[in-house]
């Protein structure tokens, strides 16, 4: 709800450098920054780096910088929250703004900001807090990229499953044939588990990996090295290819900000069924109580579960059927 403070913080006293550039970080695609002058947006994901550039304005995945002003809109993780108020405080000359909901650790961070840092008297409105202060490298030891885990793999503040193997790919893994063969996709591959495991197939010629979150393409360009992946930042439900695929992997994501929306797996699914070969197949995870059957027979003509446990149910799924 940044547009609803950040007008208050104005009345309130922020006040603005009339020069410089500013930049705002990881907005949502429907934020309201009509009260800012031309901001560059910073927005690693794409659907919304997308929604920000059909609106006419300069967006980019990564800081460009330096800026004069950067307002933060922060994540829900906290180690995502620290990297980004690190990263913006290096690249900022005159004032750092941090915008959040309460839900997402506002409150927290206003603690853990003031135990190090003088700021603002906070703006309180609509379930969330705005407050702001001078740049400082005082929060210079919360900056995180990419970096090799004890596991072996690289991942970032903010990529799923940052912390280990997520378990339900790690099911999918142990499911898939040892003679995949052909050029394949892995739709909303992550830091790239599932397409490195795909890549351990002779027979397998390409594997496209397919992801809408910047930094986690980033780490799966650390992780999987082969010469056969083919790397694309890109929303998976929109992503299309010249050529049809003998498969497709994933685990699809079934949340939106904290929502569950079964809806986007859905959505995957559809995707999934418009890459493939009439004879190509989908090898898929999902959460046990996700609703998908029907729209997998919607969209395929044959669906074998193939196990899983109490959690997750693992899905073979054969045949895509053309739509006119």
């Amino acid at each position: 709800m940044i547009g609803t403070r950040l007008p208050l913080a104005f009345e309130a006293g922020l006040i603005l450098p009339d020069d410089g550039p500013i930049a705002v970080w990881h907005p949502a695609g429907d934020a309201d920054l009509s009260t800012l002058h031309d901001p560059h947006v910073i927005q690693p994901f794409r659907p919304a780096h997308d929604l920000w550039c059909a609106r006419g304005r300069l967006t980019s995945p990564e800081p460009e910088g330096p800026y004069s002003v950067s307002i933060v809109c922060l994540p829900r993780a906290k180690a995502e929250a620290r990297a980004l108020i690190a990263a913006a405080m290096e690249k900022t000359s005159d004032i750092v703004v941090l915008d959040g909901q309460k839900t997402d650790g506002a409150d927290s961070m206003l603690k853990a900001i003031r135990a190090r840092h003088e700021t603002s008297a906070p703006i309180s409105k609509a379930h969330g807090k705005l407050f702001w202060m001078e740049p400082t490298d005082a929060f210079a030891d919360w900056s995180a990229g990419p970096a090799l885990t004890p596991g072996g793999f690289w991942t970032a503040p903010g990529v799923f499953s940052a912390d280990g193997i997520d378990p339900a790919s790690a099911m999918l893994v142990d499911a898939l044939p040892s003679k995949l063969k052909g050029r394949i996709a892995d739709l909303g591959a992550g830091w790239g588990y599932l397409s490195a495991h795909v890549l351990t197939r002779d027979a397998v010629t390409e594997v496209h990996l397919v992801e809408a979150n910047h930094m986690a393409l980033q780490c799966a360009e650390h992780n999987v090295t082969d010469q056969r992946a083919r790397f694309h930042w890109a929303d998976a439900t929109q992503w299309t290819i010249f050529e049809p695929l003998d498969a497709v992997v994933m685990n699809p994501p079934f949340h939106t900000e904290r929502a569950g929306d079964p809806g986007l797996g859905q959505t995957f699914i559809a995707a999934a069924a418009s890459l493939l070969k009439p004879s190509g197949q989908l090898w898929m995870v999902a959460n046990r109580h996700l609703p998908y059957e029907a729209t997998l027979a919607s969209h395929f003509a044959k669906t074998v579960e193939l196990g899983g446990d109490a959690r997750f149910k693992l899905l073979q799924v054969e045949r895509p059927k053309r739509r006119s």
